[in-house]
């Protein structure tokens, strides 16, 4: 059975790298490579520049221009605020795999069709089919001791998941929840959020993020 494509990433510096995830050097061709060119196309198709884009994700422009030429490890939280500050969707960054087969209808995404996208040691696999909707569905791998980043993330949008496999520290504000397999979770994740894996083995989580509307926190 084939496999999805899998979108990789180097290592991190200070605080915007992913927790304890060593450097990786990027093979040729990689999709690592794939997402410093999409996110710096991109950035020139809107006619930002470094300085502003920066501005918009709080990431610096030094980092910036690392993660653009592939020469960082962006963690999840950096490549959100990019991702956000640049108006994509969840499922940007993801590497699309080859074409569903044809009898399948779009909203149909098959277990080998998975695309993948790499930060450091921690994972997401994109469960989503299609086109960008208003609900993106992925399941994080996050090895022992590996995190989200030593910073929040924070943005509008509402956030659920559920427990596959292993120990998953959710913290949500003030607020911090140890769950395990079978657990689930909903928040809002305007509120600084955060996780880790404090156990002993991969932990494995369906993470689920719905937009909210103009009107939601009014």
């Amino acid at each position: 059975m084939s496999e999805g494509k899998t979108v990789k990433l180097g290592s991190e510096d200070e605080s915007a790298l992913t927790a304890e995830a060593p450097s990786e050097p990027a093979a040729e061709g990689s999709a690592r490579e794939q997402v410093g060119a999409m996110i710096r196309r991109i950035r020139k198709e809107k006619g930002v520049s470094l300085q502003e884009l920066a501005q918009m994700s709080g990431v610096s422009v030094g980092m910036l221009s690392q993660v653009e030429r592939d020469l960082a490890n962006p963690s999840l939280r950096v490549l959100t605020s990019i991702r956000n500050a640049l108006g994509l969707p969840a499922s940007a960054f993801f590497s699309e795999t080859a074409p569903p087969p044809a009898k399948d209808p779009a909203f149909v995404r098959r277990v080998d069709q998975r695309p993948r996208l790499e930060l450091g040691y921690l994972s997401k696999e994109l469960l989503s089919a299609g086109t960008p909707h208003n609900l993106q569905m992925m399941i994080l791998h996050i090895p022992v001791g590996s995190s989200s980043g030593d910073k929040p993330m924070r943005y509008p949008a509402e956030k659920a998941g559920f427990v596959l496999s292993g120990e998953f520290i959710l913290r949500v504000g003030e607020e911090e929840a140890h769950l395990m397999e079978g657990d689930s979770f909903v928040f809002d994740s305007s509120i600084p959020h955060s996780f880790s894996n404090p156990g002993t083995e991969l932990a494995k989580v369906l993470w689920i993020i719905g937009s909210i509307s103009v009107d939601r926190h009014l």
